[in-house]
């Protein structure tokens, strides 16, 4: 059985995937980001032997979180996280929001997720794949995000 890493672990072995071969993540484009966070989604972790304890997210949007409106492509992974007693006790997701400016042809894309689980007998390259044939990625790909945040939450 291959070596699993540690949900705590996480967030730093997403770092390093996004950072491969860069100083800072500034210069990342869109489908860089994409490319790392698949090789993160590939990565095993330690985690409970529950439905759905291990699944990626890709979502965006227009909204205006904690500032003004923008565009935002969040690639997320979250992790269920147990008590001593093998119960839920809540989720750990680990984000990278890459943010863009306001560009009509983004803000016309509307909004939109969609889920993958390691353990629900899916195929994660298959699962990319009905991503990136969307027409919507033909969009967004080969934009330079404005600001990219990476940062770990419970929920």
């Amino acid at each position: 059985m291959a070596q699993r890493a540690l949900v705590d672990q996480a967030e730093g072995l997403f770092e390093m995937e996004l950072r491969a071969g860069r100083q800072t993540l500034a210069d990342l484009t869109t489908e860089e980001a994409w490319l790392a966070f698949l090789r993160f989604g590939r990565q095993l972790f330690d985690v409970s032997d529950t439905p759905d304890a291990d699944g990626l997210l890709f979502q965006y949007g227009t909204y205006s979180f904690d500032g003004p409106r923008s565009f935002t492509l969040d690639l997320a992974r979250q992790f269920e996280i147990s008590d001593g007693n093998g119960e839920h006790d809540h989720y750990v997701q680990i984000h990278c929001e890459l943010r863009y400016g306001p560009i009509p042809a983004l803000e016309a894309l509307g909004n939109f997720d969609s889920w993958f689980f390691h353990d629900a007998g899916e195929d994660l390259d298959e699962w990319s794949r009905s991503l990136t044939e969307r027409t919507a990625w033909t969009t967004i790909r080969t934009l330079q995000p404005g600001e990219i945040r990476v940062y770990r939450e419970r929920v």
